[in-house]
């Protein structure tokens, strides 16, 4: 067949719900690697995150923050930075309603609040600890992502406050703060525009909420089967949960192993 490229989501997608690395995913992805496809990652992680994961799987192309870095074979294609007056605005913001943040760029992360639990909660649930405190981090750099810590239902009251930027639930505890024209399918547009893939060549593994616009924009978006609801109405198809070797009987489905 036509070589494509394949895009794979992490938490939920490539990792089950243990962050295990299914044995099935992974030997599926060295199949494809094998028949000539271009394989990479499309997650809402920094790079810095899943470092492991690319080396264990031989991945070294991935749309990261939600789109908002990219990188080809170690190469940076594209970079959108948040808007540095919003994530001011949004420092004062969030701290007259004790709302921490933990701001990140491409290399590493700070938290603007010392040893709070709901950032604690969030991050062990990805097995990543807890960033070190540096109130000041968000000046005079590039941020390609922000975490602000409130309950669900809290960031209505930013999503009507902030029109630039964009609020994306990802854990009870938790939301990606991105800049409002950034989704994964915007991430993984200037990746196939660079390589010379039409979107039908296109093929996308996702299971959450952040992954809506990419599934739905790509050629083929397949859901996992553990996505609620509105992911698998997004998706051309659904497979298996990532439990039940999702990944594996994905590709088989869509015709790609």
């Amino acid at each position: 067949m036509d070589k494509a490229m394949i895009f794979f989501d992490i938490d939920g997608t490539l990792l089950d719900h243990q962050k295990n690395l299914p044995a099935s995913a992974k030997q599926s992805i060295a199949a494809l690697k094998q028949a000539g496809h271009e394989v990479a990652i499309a997650t809402g992680r920094p790079p810095f995150f899943f470092e492991g994961l690319r080396k264990e799987l031989g991945i070294d192309s991935f749309v990261s923050f939600n789109g908002q870095y990219v990188v080809y074979k170690g190469e940076e294609i594209f970079a959108n930075p948040l808007d540095a007056a919003s994530i001011e605005e949004l420092t004062s913001f969030s701290a007259k309603r004790n709302h921490p943040l933990v701001y990140m760029n491409h290399h590493t992360m700070k938290s603007n609040i010392a040893d709070h639990p709901a950032i604690e909660e969030s991050l062990n649930s990805l097995k990543v600890h807890a960033p070190e405190l540096d109130p000041l981090f968000h000046k005079d750099r590039d941020l390609y992502q922000t975490l602000l810590f409130c309950t669900e239902g809290e960031e209505k009251e930013y999503m009507e406050s902030f029109t630039n930027i964009r609020f994306v639930r990802w854990h009870p505890s938790s939301v990606d703060v991105i800049p409002a024209n950034g989704s994964k399918a915007v991430g993984i547009s200037h990746l196939i525009k660079k390589l010379g893939f039409s979107i039908d060549q296109v093929y996308a593994f996702g299971d959450e909420k952040n992954d809506l616009e990419m599934l739905s924009q790509v050629g083929h978006g397949v859901a996992m089967g553990n996505a609620p609801q509105v992911v698998k109405d997004a998706a051309n198809y659904v497979t298996k949960p990532v439990d039940e070797d999702g990944i594996e009987h994905g590709l088989k489905m869509v015709g790609l192993l």
